[in-house]
């Protein structure tokens, strides 16, 4: 059985179509994604390196439940990455 296609994910709440070349629609399947739309980016990642830096700058930038994830799988595609560097945090309140 194959995945569902990534325009009828969740993570696409708020948008009338799928556009992976949109960073607030890339940050919204990395948050808000279900497991088989994260498998189908990091399929897709495997063999685009710009989309894998564009995750990576995401991830760098907007607090993210699963940043940590993010970078690990990064990881395992051969990116250079520093644990050590902390990320963004959501804040909450005033």
């Amino acid at each position: 059985m194959s995945a569902p296609n990534l325009a009828s994910s969740r993570a696409l709440w708020n948008r009338r179509a799928l556009d992976l070349d949109s960073e607030e629609t890339l940050a919204q399947f990395l948050d808000r994604g279900e497991l088989w739309a994260w498998r189908e980016l990091f399929a897709r990642a495997q063999t685009d390196t710009v989309l894998r830096a564009r995750i990576a700058q995401i991830v760098r930038r907007v607090p993210l439940a699963y940043g940590h994830f993010w970078l690990a799988a990064l990881r395992t595609l051969g990116e250079r990455i520093d644990f050590d560097t902390p990320l963004p945090e959501e804040v909450i309140g005033p």
